[in-house]
């Protein structure tokens, strides 16, 4: 079925589908192929809706944002069957007071402590989004595909619709 939803109940359904997620694949250069695509960690989503991540500074991706902000985040967790596709602007933020805000020990492992000096976030403003998602889980799913397949008839494996931020 299809579920179009926007305002805040679309804020709502994004942060609790990225929350589910946690790892996105950030696209930038959207006007050149191929893309330039790299695994982000999700940081947070914010009570406006934008979506939070650390970065280095001398990244690719950091230097891809300066020339061109707009963004493709793509979320996919086929165990629980939800996706979720987001389009927007990023920019990069070097506010101590954020980074030490979404910094946890964690981040240990791409940078030295909150202090370094190549530590930035990025700061996603989601403008449109497309998801999926089944409720159901992979047993129910593929039996109503196979069940799809020898009657012919559609069946319901899930909603899918548009988010308007």
């Amino acid at each position: 079925s299809t579920e179009n939803v926007s305002n805040d109940e679309a804020k709502k359904k994004l942060k609790d589908m990225v929350a589910d997620i946690k790892v996105a694949m950030f696209a930038t250069r959207l006007n050149k192929q191929p893309l330039s695509v790299v695994p982000m960690h999700t940081k947070e989503v914010d009570k406006e809706g934008n979506i939070w991540f650390l970065s280095r500074n001398d990244s690719d991706h950091n230097s891809d944002l300066l020339k061109q902000s707009e963004t493709q985040l793509l979320y996919s967790d086929p165990g629980s069957m939800k996706f979720v596709s987001v389009y927007g602007d990023a920019e990069i933020i070097t506010d101590q007071a954020v980074l030490d805000d979404l910094y946890n020990k964690k981040d240990n492992a791409w940078f030295d402590g909150k202090e370094d000096p190549n530590l930035t976030a990025i700061k996603f403003h989601p403008k449109e989004a497309a998801y999926w998602n089944n409720d159901s889980n992979q047993l129910v799913t593929f039996l109503k595909l196979q069940a799809a397949a020898v009657t012919g008839d559609d069946k319901d494996i899930g909603t899918s619709g548009k988010m308007d931020l």
